[in-house]
């Protein structure tokens, strides 16, 4: 009696699915076990059940066979990671410099060079271009002129005011030597009114006879 084929999707009905897992899982367990016998090969095999029930086989320690697994994994991983970032440093080297080139030959065509092989519209895009960068520079210059400016009057304040304090300070200082030389002056007077004048005479004094 012919087998029928079994369609490869989930058993819905949980007791035959129960039943097709524990056939099934025997089957391997048998063929892993074959496999390791006939052909002096290292298996490990690991089934967890819907539930969550673990099922192992292998040929000899499960740890290391797993830790030797892991160890080629992270091998074949490195050396794929390897080609996969030089391949793409290829592809960003040929990108970067075909734009190297493009912005070089831009470069040209806006000092005036290779114009030969520009279209007009090319010809347009350069001109509008440069009146942008023209502007640019214009503005620039003169934001730069208006800030030198501002620094010129404030410069200018400073000074004026530094003079103020400096000519009134000369104006209280020559103030203040006048007022000592009026002092001097008027001292020399005083000394002078409050000298006496005394005459030396030899002789009997002079009696005053009144009228």
């Amino acid at each position: 009696m012919v087998r029928g084929k079994v369609q490869m999707k989930r058993i819905e009905n949980a007791t035959s699915r129960q039943v097709t897992f524990s056939k099934r899982r025997n089957g391997i367990l048998k063929k892993a076990y074959e496999l390791s016998v006939l052909c002096d090969a290292e298996v490990a095999l690991i089934i967890f059940s819907q539930k969550g029930r673990l099922y192992e086989f292998s040929s000899s320690s499960m740890q290391n066979i797993i830790e030797r697994y892991l160890e080629h994994a992270k091998e074949d991983r490195n050396i794929t990671t390897g080609a996969e970032e030089q391949q793409h440093l290829k592809h960003e080297a040929a990108f970067i410099s075909k734009k190297i080139e493009l912005l070089e030959n831009a470069q040209r065509k806006i000092l005036g060079h290779n114009l030969g092989t520009s279209s007009l519209e090319e010809l347009q895009e350069i001109d509008s271009n440069l009146e942008k960068s023209l502007k640019n520079i214009r503005e620039r210059k003169d934001q730069l002129y208006k800030e030198e400016y501002e620094k010129l009057q404030l410069k200018e304040k400073l000074l004026l005011e530094e003079n103020a304090v400096l000519c009134e300070k000369s104006g209280l200082e020559h103030r203040q030597a006048q007022g000592k030389h009026k002092e001097i002056g008027t001292g020399s007077r005083s000394t002078l009114s409050t000298e006496v004048v005394t005459d030396l005479f030899i002789g009997p004094p002079i009696t005053r006879n009144g009228p």
